[in-house]
């Protein structure tokens, strides 16, 4: 019998797992002017569940933690990754807090809009307060809105604020049936409840949405689909066209640029990347494909057909591409140690 073969340590195995799955390094904007991706630094975001982009602060990206924090909102330097400011939201007691969205009315609107017990609670809330001039940290007054929604209690991780007109609207997310647009009140009510109406189904699992800037696409992403719709006379229509989304460790949140060229998608864990994906075809919102008509140009992008299939060899692809390769390399890393583990324990 030949001697035993001396098993790995488990703290080895451990760390080569994880520099397996450990996020690739940041790239560079690309000759079409597609934004980097970048890492959230800051060791206190920990569950980014929303994003939105900065419109006063360019590079400026808003995100929160899930629920049991604060609540806070934390502007993120996409250039550095490091919070440049904390806003603490006064007296609030936040449960789950899920979504955040820029309105055309400069104020950042906050969904504390989840519901992990499918459904139980029979009101939820938005809050909504002005986006800070200076990037500093400060303590705000929201103005906070209670929700219901008309055909009872769900739950709903995505909340978006149509850039032209104003109005809110929640996704629910998909569990059984198909989830739902939800559309509130053309003016929301501090004093009462906001009943938000179902108006069109949306057929994801959704974890996050997103208005273009011109409002003329949604949209809404789950843990590793996108769908994406035009958006005509307040209701959305499903381009068949679907977006490419990264894989991510969970899949929690997404945003356009403020040129609206690029996806921006966001994920819970600590130092969690935000990954862009250009846009291309009917993806891009119309003020976008207007300006390419006029220069004579297409560009190029990360854009996926109906079955998932890539539809050119763009930047959001190869996110996919690098994603998956790098999940799959770390799954045999695993296979590999432990199969190695099994061997050094049987005798020949």
């Amino acid at each position: 019998m030949r001697p035993l073969r001396p098993a790995l340590p488990a703290a080895v195995l451990t760390t080569l797992a994880t520099l397996a799955l450990a996020p690739a390094a940041p790239a560079v904007a690309d000759d079409r002017g597609t934004p980097p991706a970048f890492t959230i630094e800051d060791p206190r975001i920990t569950e980014s569940s929303g994003l939105a982009a900065s419109r006063a602060h360019p590079g400026i990206y808003w995100t929160h933690n899930d629920s049991g924090d604060g609540p806070y909102v934390f502007a993120v330097d996409s250039r550095t990754g490091r919070t440049v400011a904390k806003i603490t939201l006064d007296g609030v007691k936040a449960r789950d807090v899920e979504a955040i969205s820029l309105g055309p009315d400069g104020n950042l609107y906050v969904g504390d809009t989840g519901d992990n017990l499918d459904g139980s609670w029979p009101e939820v809330w938005i809050y909504r307060f002005p986006e800070p001039k200076e990037l500093k940290d400060a303590t705000v007054e929201a103005t906070r809105f209670t929700v219901r929604y008309e055909d009872g209690p769900r739950d709903a991780e995505s909340l978006v604020v149509h850039p032209r007109t104003g109005r809110v609207y929640i996704v629910s997310k998909k569990k059984s049936g198909k989830g739902a647009l939800y559309e509130a009140p053309a003016t929301l009510s501090a004093s009462g409840v906001n009943t938000f109406k179902r108006v069109a189904d949306i057929n994801v699992w959704a974890t996050d949405a997103a208005f273009s800037p011109d409002g003329t696409r949604l949209v809404v992403r789950g843990y590793f689909e996108a769908r994406a719709y035009r958006w005509r006379d307040g209701r959305p229509t499903e381009i068949t066209t679907r977006p490419v989304v990264p894989l991510q460790r969970q899949g929690e949140s997404v945003t356009f640029t403020p040129d609206g060229r690029t996806l921006m998608y966001g994920s819970e864990g600590a130092r969690s990347s935000v990954v862009p994906v250009a846009l291309e075809g009917e993806l891009l919102p119309d003020s976008a494909a207007k300006q390419d008509s006029k220069e004579g140009g297409g560009g190029s992008g990360g854009v996926a057909g109906a079955s998932g299939e890539s539809g050119d060899d763009g930047d959001g692809n190869r996110t996919f591409a690098l994603g998956a390769g790098t999940f799959l390399l770390a799954t045999a890393v695993v296979l590999g140690l432990k199969r190695l583990l099994r061997r050094g324990k049987d005798p020949s």
